[in-house]
């Protein structure tokens, strides 16, 4: 049959097309997007993915998505991708128990945070959803992990596994991983990950903390058994943000990789060549600013490049120095250091940064020295340390030409060194910078951040670190009471300073738990004086740190129990670091039955810091402090840095300090201890105290102790293990009392005196 339509009839057919797509639309699938659209639950998106096609996008629904497990494999084109993304980034948050494992390819995923929770599986983000279905030619982007940390802090896990070939992580931030495990890792198990060409760039890795053991990296690419085997993996652009897990900021474990434009600031640790071969680091830059442990650039293997870095302010010692060259084991096993050889470390600008490092680690089984290796037309300029180069064994495989040091600075040689006057100034992008002559002498080009902070990490989300610290909050005054100084404690928030009236008397009848920093203090003058009923006066929990200012603390009050203390960590794994600083204070009459202790310490907690300060502590039936849990001997310890100084201590029958990290691991840096301007009498000589010292140090990297008198009491305990410690006693006199005790490793001494009445 056949129709004319008039002109009536044809204006009646294009309304019916126009509701038919109002119609359409109205159903849920976007005029600009592909079905099938919007998803709000893990049952919708996996029947949404498992009809996927080509060029579709699903649509996360804004909200959290609590103990949400996604997995799935999905196939797009090169053309047309299939898209899984947040309706507002930032605004799908998965929390609990959540993770997300992909495969297939050409797979984009974006807009979604972790945080609040932590993986149940082993990787929170996973390129891979078994060992053989592997994603290819996928991409992660503005997307977040932000303290998605295991709360058993050795219960291990990654937060990022990279599997497959020819994938892109960008502009994603990774925030704070506090739990044992590499924050992200490029894994190659199979022929499948291998050759991988994988890029990750323009990626915010935000501040994680001092971990306290191995298995802190912040990025490894391959592990010891397949580091003989290529990666190709290209890492650029990112901004490393005080990621302190452990010496190995950047673990390299493959061959063929490259790390350009990466900018490393005030990181403790350093970018390491652990296993692999043919690696290239140029354009770096690493930016220590003089806080200790920042480290820079560490060759091990063949043919390994590193060239045009900036490293600036750099403090590291030995494996942490700002360019290090290590020696290797002949014949080595694959997971141990393979021989340098054909390596090149050239064209460097290094200012005031302490420590240059050749045939680092030489000792009977690191014999091999580096071979057919060149350190040339590096610019060496700074006074923080004028002797910067340490050499531990025959460095003649190593070629010297070209370098160039301030006068006053010490070459290790005459040759292949030139001196100039040091005339060092801030440039235009506010770095420290020579002249733009021997900048052109060695080629450098100008001096300038690849990447700044704004432009790395996912748009949406803060880069300030989730830094938590004391006197940030409010004021907060205290009058004098029963609990009242708990009521404070519970109501307070981050950063709150209570202040307690001078002379007033806070009993607790309950225990205070402290869950994030705090300060507790009294305007000068008479101290306020703080009791408890509880076994301990503080808890510091996850999460907590305690600052103590011009305060009383008594143990009148005490339960007649063994055991008590003043300040407790949880008995249960922390996985964030705790800080304590107690000045102005005094400590008295911890007597109530034996093991009072003001400071006890529980198995996998960790201190960043710990403080004492014109303080005064008399009477304690138990120790000052505790810190030696930690006894399986593999390189775990308890805390990183402790300050005693100016301070007195009377009749504590266990030590005043004891600290023990054991093993031989040498992946940290810790403990670090100071002693100064101390007086100990009486002390030590209680029955109970197991280790018969006053002081007692187990294997601590770096002491300091210095005028400290030590009368009728027992003596110090001095043990020194691996990883070259750092020893220095002065100026100290033991009257009456047990003297040192050492394993006779050599390390500074002077002046120190034993008297007897």
């Amino acid at each position: 049959m056949h129709i004319t339509l008039g002109k009536d009839n044809i204006r009646f057919n294009y309304l019916n097309i126009f509701f038919i797509l109002l119609v359409i639309c109205a159903w849920g699938m976007s005029c600009t997007e592909t079905p099938p659209g919007i998803v709000k639950n893990v049952d919708e998106f996996n029947m949404a993915i498992q009809n996927a096609t080509p060029g579709d996008v699903i649509t996360l629904a804004n909200g959290e998505w609590e103990d949400a497990e996604i997995k799935f494999d999905a196939r797009g084109s090169e053309a047309e991708w299939i898209r899984v993304k947040a309706e507002t980034p930032g605004q799908v948050v998965f929390t609990g128990q959540s993770y997300l494992a992909f495969s297939g390819e050409y797979i984009e995923i974006s807009g979604l945070v972790f945080k609040d929770g932590y993986t149940p599986t082993s990787e929170v983000i996973s390129f891979k959803t078994s060992k053989t279905s592997l994603a290819n030619h996928c991409r992660v982007t503005n997307c977040v992990i932000d303290n998605y940390s295991n709360p058993e802090r050795f219960d291990s896990d990654y937060w990022v596994g990279m599997y497959g070939k020819n994938n892109q992580f960008d502009h994603n931030s990774l925030i704070g991983k506090s739990n044992v495990g590499v924050t992200m890792a490029v894994r190659l198990p199979t022929e499948a990950s291998r050759e991988n060409g994988h890029i990750i760039e323009y990626n915010y890795f935000g501040p994680r903390g001092v971990l306290g053991s191995n298995g802190g990296e912040t990025l490894r690419i391959g592990t010891s058994h397949y580091s003989r085997t290529y990666s190709n993996t290209i890492v650029r652009n990112n901004y490393f943000d005080r990621v302190n897990g452990e010496h190995e900021i950047v673990s390299n474990k493959s061959c063929g990789n490259l790390f350009e434009g990466n900018v490393f600031f005030e990181c403790q640790g350093t970018l390491t060549m652990r296993h692999g071969h043919h690696t290239t680091v140029q354009n770096n830059y690493f930016l220590g600013n003089g806080k200790p442990n920042t480290g820079g650039i560490r060759i091990i293997n063949e043919y390994q490049t590193v060239k045009n870095n900036y490293l600036y302010g750099l403090t590291g010692h030995r494996f942490r120095g700002a360019l290090v060259i290590m020696n290797g084991v002949p014949n080595s096993p694959i997971n141990r250091y393979n021989q340098v050889v054909d390596s090149k470390m050239e064209n460097n600008l290094v200012i005031n940064s302490d420590y240059i490092q050749l045939c680092a680690g030489s000792d009977e089984e690191r014999s091999a020295t580096p071979v057919g290796t060149t350190f040339k037309n590096n610019l060496i300029l700074g006074e923080t340390n004028l002797q910067p180069f340490t050499i531990y064994d025959d460095v003649s495989g190593i070629e010297f030409a070209g370098n160039v040091m301030n006068e006053s600075a010490e070459a290790p040689f005459d040759q292949g060194f030139q001196k100039v006057p040091l005339q060092l100034s801030k440039n235009e992008h506010g770095l420290i910078v020579p002249s733009e002559e021997l900048l052109d002498q060695i080629g450098f080009g100008s001096v300038k951040l690849p990447v700044s902070k704004e432009e790395v990490g996912a748009s949406f989300y803060p880069k300030d670190g989730g830094e938590r610290s004391f006197d940030t909050g409010e004021l907060i005054k205290v009058a004098a009471g029963e609990d009242a100084l708990i009521q404070a404690i519970e109501s307070s928030n981050p950063g709150d300073v209570l202040e307690l009236e001078n002379g007033g008397t806070y009993l607790m009848t309950k225990y205070a738990f402290v869950h994030h920093p705090i300060t507790i203090t009294s305007p000068a003058g008479e101290k306020a004086v703080i009791l408890s009923e509880k076994q301990s006066f503080f808890k510091i929990e996850n999460g907590g740190a305690l600052q103590l200012m011009n305060l009383l603390f008594d143990g009148a009050e005490s339960p007649d129990y063994a055991g008590n203390n003043v300040i407790s960590t949880s008995k249960y794994s922390m996985n964030q670091n705790y800080a304590l600083v107690v000045k102005d204070c005094e400590v008295k009459d911890l007597d109530k039955n034996h093991s009072f202790d003001f400071l006890k310490s529980y198995k996998h907690t960790f201190a960043d810091s710990i403080i004492i300060d014109q303080s005064q502590f008399t009477n304690v039936t138990g120790a000052v402090m505790t810190l030696d849990m930690e006894t399986e001997d593999l390189g775990v310890y308890n805390v990183e840095n402790i300050k005693i100084q100016n301070s007195t201590f009377s009749d504590v029958q266990h030590e005043v300090v004891n600290v023990y990290r054991g093993g031989t691991d040498e992946s940290t840096f810790g403990p670090m201890v100071l002693i100064e301007n101390v007086s100990i009498s009486n002390s030590g000589k209680g029955k109970r105290n197991q280790s018969g010292a006053v002081l007692r140090f187990h294997g601590v990297q770096r002491l300091t102790v210095n005028q400290v008198n030590i009368s009728d009491s027992k003596g110090i305990d001095l043990y020194m293990t691996n990883g070259e410690p750092i020893t220095s006693l002065s100026n100290i006199q033991f009257v009456n009392s047990a003297g040192l005790n050492t394993n006779n490793e050599p390390f500074e001494q002077q002046n120190i005196q034993n008297l007897s009445k």
